[in-house]
This record gives C-alpha cells, structure tokens and sequence, in this order.
C-alpha cells in the first residue's frame, strides 16, 4: 500500500534536505521581522538611546569634573564610554524579552507557533532579529567617540562594532532564557528591575571594580557583564590618549585577554540560547 503523500498539519515535508530550507528562510524572516520593526518605529528608537546618551553628556560629564582623570585611562569620559556603548544595547535586549513575555499573556505567540518550523528556530529568530536590531542602535553611539577623546578610527569603530554585536547577542540571549521561564510580564519587570541594574553597575561600567570588598569582588567576576564592559574597555585603550588600562577582572591574578573575553561570553551567550530553546521547546 503506498504511502499518503499529504503532510500532516503543523508538519514540514519529510523528503530529505526538507526542513533545513524551511528553517533557514523562517530564520530570516524573524530578522527581517525585527530589523523592519526598527525601520518603522525611529522614534522609539531614538527614545531607547536617549538613556545612554543622557548618563554619557549628563552624568559624565559631571562626574569628570569631579573625578578628574581616572588611573590608566586619563579622562572620565574615555573610562565610561564603553559602559555607555554596553547600556545602549542592554535595553533593546531587554525589550526583546519583554515581547516574548507579552505575545505569550496576550495569545499571540501560540498562533506563532502553529507555523510549521519547529520552536526553538522560532526563538533563535527571535534572538538573533533582537541582537541584530540592538547592535544597530547600540552602533549610533559611536558617533560620539569624539566626545570621550577617541579618534574616528574605521579600524576601531568596526573593532566596536563587532563587540558590540556579540554583546548585544549574549545578553539577547540571556534575557530570552529569562522571558522563557518568566510567564507573567509584571514578573518579568520586577525580575530585570532587581537584577539589570546591580549587574551594570558591578560590571565596572561606572566605577573601577578594583578594591572592591571580597564578596562584591565574588560578584563582579560572576557578572557578564563584566567581560563585556572589559572587553570594549581593552579596545579603546588602543585609541585612547593615555594607551593604558585600569584594573579589570582578576582570575587569581591573571587578568584574562581581550580573546578570552571574547570567548566568555561567545560561551555564556551560546548556553543561555540553548538553555532557553531546550525549555521553549518542551513548554505546553
């Protein structure tokens, strides 16, 4: 007896080479998705960079006036770049999340799902369009580099660029985890709204994390964030004026390399997403 050709619903062809296809160009679709959201909607764009830039003109500015020069960097304003640069791409990740948490209460994400790709490209799409989309606004704020004394180096701004982007991803990805296991969105506020803020500022985005009491120092080499602010840190120390770097993370007096950096959290990033499609694929 031959087999029904017809495909069962919510099912992709079983020929081989079928899925792969259909999961690629559902990938891209979900970019695209994101990236045409930030096409259209340049207000909000403009309003998730407003943040940055006022902590980076404002508190900066004031801030270095007080401070002065900072030990190994020289200027305030070249030490909080690239927290700057960090936070400008840590509120589209966090929005990212939030819409998974919404579409979930609201229905939207169930009539998502009956498309017939399986879950985890969805969410992999999802994570990817909202790295892409806070990489590119994160990207803006490198129009400001003159302001903490660095050059217009193309070598450099593409350097930061592409941190910025694995930035962007990791923490896209980590939020998503949490917009996974988070079901109720005032949840989901109130559990960025106790952990975002106390990991920026342990990251050393504002302040030098050196001589920092012992279990605040557990802390900050726990923190992602931490190797990413590092990480941009060590690229501007290229171009800065003083060519020096304060103090950053110390693995029993090792200060881990811009590459291993890198790698942190190229690893943290990759484990969060798996974490999170392993569960998004299980849950009813």
């Amino acid at each position: 007896m031959l087999e029904s050709t017809a495909e069962r619903p919510g099912r992709l062809t079983t020929r081989p080479g079928g899925r792969r296809p259909a999961e690629l160009a559902a990938l891209r679709a979900l970019v695209r998705r994101e990236m045409t959201r930030l096409v259209a909607s340049p207000a909000q764009a403009g309003l998730t960079l407003l943040n940055p830039l006022l902590y980076f003109v404002v508190l900066g500015t004031g801030l270095s006036g007080m401070v002065g020069s900072v030990s190994g960097t020289g200027d305030y304003m070249t030490y909080v770049y690239p927290g700057i640069l960090m936070m400008a791409v840590q509120m589209p990740a966090l929005n990212a999340g939030m819409s998974i948490v919404r579409d979930r209460e609201t229905g939207l994400l169930r009539a998502v799902l009956v498309a017939p790709v399986r879950r985890d490209t969805f969410l992999v799409g999802k994570c990817l369009g909202s790295a892409a989309t806070a990489t590119a606004q994160g990207g803006l704020l490198l129009a400001f580099a003159g302001f903490a004394g660095l050059p217009y180096d193309p070598l450099l701004l593409l350097a930061l660029l592409g941190e910025l982007a694995l930035v962007a991803f990791t923490l896209t990805a980590f939020v998503t985890l949490a917009a996974v296991c988070i079901t109720r969105v005032e949840t989901f506020q109130s559990a960025l709204g106790v952990t975002m803020l106390p990991l920026f500022f342990l990251s050393g985005a504002m302040f030098s994390v050196a001589g920092l009491p012992l279990w605040l120092a557990v802390l900050t080499l726990v923190n992602p964030l931490t190797y990413a602010v590092d990480a941009l840190r060590q690229t501007v120390a290229w171009a800065a004026p003083s060519g020096t770097l304060p103090p950053g993370p110390d693995w029993g007096g090792w200060a881990p390399p811009l590459a291993v950096e890198l790698m942190v959290m190229c690893g943290l990033g990759l484990a969060a997403l798996a974490l999170a499609a392993r569960r998004f694929s299980r849950a009813e």
